[in-house]
């Protein structure tokens, strides 16, 4: 008799294992909340879909930070190169970026779901969409649709639930409570990837909010990266600041606060930088002294007096070294809805070395849904996909020795 498994989630984990599943002969029946799959991941496809990075896997891995161990295992078998020729043999030719992201020849994120969607029906994938999970009802898993609810009985199941961030697209944390209440153990899910409230003055904020800042070498900690960041209402948001958005969230949740050192010349020795502010600007304003000397000008500008006060500015030295090290102190992360992906989820330690929950026999977890998190650049598209190829080869294997 074919064994028969429930997925619930058609997010790239869920469709990943599926797609393993049905090539080990098992009968794959995937339910979604949502009316269509995959929704947040055409949204990660709007500006172009960064499935994955072209660095060594050994720089790669490091991305995963504390989760580094648990994932290795998982990207190593299904990791960047092996995505690349999946989606070749999906008919979606790849291109590395002159960022070194690796991106569809096409850059959307749509025609790469269609065919695979096409292909997964293709090998017999049924989908019920416009379904939510409820739990379990005795041993079955209870769902509920546009007719009411239903139950429905499997040989194992797949969670492929997603974290709890842009829940208008499916991922909405709402399986937390579900799982908690089978004694399974996770992690509060916590906005990752997210921008942070700095508290602006009024007149800073209306005059430069929404624009970029670039470019710009942040530094935390003794690491550094260059890169770009928006001015937002609040605060600030953008890729450089979601590369450090981690260790901004603990360090704020230990300390209620953090600092985060802007280098707004980069390519300026702070000596020349001393060099040139300190020469004599007659009767010319700061600004346009810092704009004729530097070429430091609008933002960056608005940024310097926004956190030094007018005896810093006043004063070369001090404004050279703010220049090359401005404190800029971080206040709060955004809330989770608007991140792009969330920290926190099924504790590992629970789970067993094929992604089964232990304290739930034949019940596997993929993708977001894991307590894991990495920064933007193709790093959540791997690991959600390698874990999800993960689930399903778990699954396959304990189907098998399950008879």
């Amino acid at each position: 008799m074919t064994p028969h498994l429930i997925l619930i989630g058609g997010g790239p984990a869920g469709l990943m294992a599926a797609e393993t599943l049905l090539a080990g002969g098992v009968q794959v029946d995937l339910y979604d909340r949502m009316p269509s799959l995959g929704r947040k991941f055409l949204l990660a496809g709007r500006g172009g879909l960064n499935l994955t990075h072209s660095e060594p896997l050994p720089d790669f891995l490091t991305r995963y930070g504390a989760r580094q161990a648990e994932l290795e295992p998982l990207i190593a078998a299904f990791g960047p190169a092996e995505l690349r020729a999946w989606a070749v043999d999906l008919g979606v030719e790849t291109f590395i970026g002159s960022s070194g992201r690796v991106f569809p020849k096409e850059m959307k994120a749509a025609p790469l779901l269609r065919a695979w969607l096409h292909r997964l029906r293709q090998a017999g994938l049924r989908i019920h969409a416009g379904q939510r999970w409820l739990g379990w009802q005795d041993n079955d898993l209870l769902f509920r649709g546009p007719e009411g609810k239903r139950t429905v009985r499997a040989d194992a199941v797949i969670l492929a639930l997603g974290g709890g961030s842009w829940s208008k697209f499916g991922s909405d944390g709402a399986w937390v409570p579900l799982l908690s209440q089978r004694g399974v153990a996770v992690a509060p899910l916590k906005p990752a990837n997210c921008g942070f409230d700095v508290g602006w003055s009024e007149h800073f904020r209306q005059r430069f909010a929404g624009q970029p800042v670039k470019p710009v070498v942040a530094e935390w900690a003794g690491t550094r990266r260059q890169g770009e960041f928006v001015v937002t209402e609040t605060g600030v948001e953008g890729s450089l600041i979601y590369a450090f958005s981690a260790p901004l969230r603990e360090a704020i949740t230990e300390q209620g606060a953090a600092v985060l050192h802007l280098d707004l010349m980069p390519d300026w020795p702070l000596e020349r930088l001393l060099g040139e502010i300190a020469r004599p600007r007659g009767a010319r304003s700061l600004s346009s002294h810092l704009q004729s000397r530097l070429g430091l000008k609008g933002v960056k500008t608005g940024l310097l007096r926004e956190v030094l006060g007018a005896e810093a500015l006043a004063d070369p030295a001090r404004l050279a070294a703010a220049i090359k090290a401005l404190p800029l102190v971080i206040r709060a992360p955004r809330p989770l809805e608007e991140a792009i992906s969330s920290a926190g989820g099924v504790d590992f330690a629970g789970l067993d070395e094929r992604l089964m929950i232990q304290a739930l026999p034949g019940v596997f977890c993929a993708g977001e849904m894991l307590d894991w998190e990495a920064p933007t650049g193709g790093y959540l598209l791997t690991a959600c996909f390698a874990s999800g190829k993960a689930a399903g080869q778990g699954a396959l294997a304990w189907l098998k020795e399950k008879g």
